[in-house]
């Protein structure tokens, strides 16, 4: 079969690079309104088909497949589409722009028996795996908080707050290590460039765990900061994704509490032991990505990131855009994901 890429925008170029890498494609057909983005990817793609005709995607028995890339406001409505015309579909994430855009779009998948992924991309990435596989095993005890900074200097957007814009990443990363959606959700923040779009927020969260977590997210930084800290009743775990070498950095670090024996004595003793930098693959995680979502197609198998996923990211996200806009906090249906 065919897949069709629609948005060759700032994120399409790379996916585009995957799709033509793909084995077993019969072929690649770009779709975007402007025909300069169409021009700028025939030339550095000249493999691919380009159109500005989305019913012509739609219609064309081909295309078994279709990779969406527009803006977040458009997800649900153009991803309906493409469930409804029987192909499996992709969708850049988030998966939708409410909650319900998200139902809608698990329904019509199932309706049709077609795969429906969305793209959380870092869940693939290595040391995101990687620091699951630590948790999993209980490396770093049980966990206590997590901090997450991402920010830099821009893309401002103009149709999303910074929040649908760069938690998405966060969230699906966090729900992806606890396994568990968060039960409180509080955020705040403010529009300093464009009125009315928040470019920098602060998102506090509550997991039924106990585990509490904060976000803290801004398009308008000094320099770029892509740092989670999680922090265990055994050790310490650091991500930085703006480091070339050394992503993931465990700390053999902590406080013991002893009860006291006798009157004034000391009660906490502190460790600090070795720091480790795990080897990590060097794959890329938006090959391995979409290489996942063409082997659901071919398998059967429902992708790790399905419309599941994508709606408790969606769920999240709406929480912390409702209390930035209220100025409350939105309590959710805090759930353990492998029950």
């Amino acid at each position: 079969m065919k897949a069709a890429l629609v948005g060759a925008g700032y994120w399409g170029p790379n996916l585009a690079r995957n799709l033509v890498a793909q084995r077993g494609l019969d072929g690649v057909v770009v779709c975007d309104l402007d025909p300069v983005k169409l021009e700028k990817m025939k030339e550095r793609f000249p493999s691919v088909e380009t159109t500005r005709d989305f019913d012509a995607v739609l219609g064309d028995p081909e295309i078994g497949a279709v990779l969406l890339a527009t803006p977040i406001s458009t997800h649900g409505p153009l991803g309906l589409r493409v469930l409804e015309a029987n192909k499996h579909l992709f969708v850049e994430k988030p998966l939708a722009s409410s909650t319900a855009e998200a139902r809608q779009l698990m329904q019509a998948a199932d309706a049709a028996g077609r795969v429906l992924m969305v793209g959380h991309t870092f869940e693939f990435s290595p040391p995101v795996l990687r620091a699951k596989e630590m948790i999993d095993a209980g490396e770093l005890g049980d966990i206590f908080f997590i901090s997450v900074m991402r920010v830099n200097l821009g893309l401002h957007q103009r149709d999303v707050s910074v929040i649908w814009d760069l938690v998405p990443h966060d969230f699906s990363i966090l729900f992806h290590w606890l396994k568990e959606s968060p039960c409180y959700v509080n955020a705040f923040g403010r529009d300093c460039v464009q009125k009315g779009i928040p470019d920098v927020a602060f998102i506090n969260l509550r997991f039924p765990s106990g585990v509490i977590a904060n976000i803290e997210v801004a398009w308008l930084a000094p320099s770029k900061l892509r740092r989670t800290a999680v922090v265990g009743q055994k050790k310490m775990l650091v991500y930085d994704d703006t480091e070339n070498v050394e992503k993931l950095k465990l700390y053999d670090q902590g406080v013991d509490f002893h009860d006291p024996e006798t009157f004034g004595e000391y009660q906490l003793s502190y460790r600090t032991g070795d720091i480790v930098s795990p080897r990590l693959s060097n794959q890329e995680p938006l090959r391995m990505e979409v290489e996942h979502f063409f082997h659901c197609i071919q398998t059967g198998e429902r992708p790790k990131t399905d419309g599941a996923s994508g709606l408790r990211v969606v769920e999240a996200l709406e929480a912390a855009e409702t209390s930035l806009r209220t100025g409350h906090p939105v309590h959710l249906e805090g759930r353990r994901l492998d029950a």
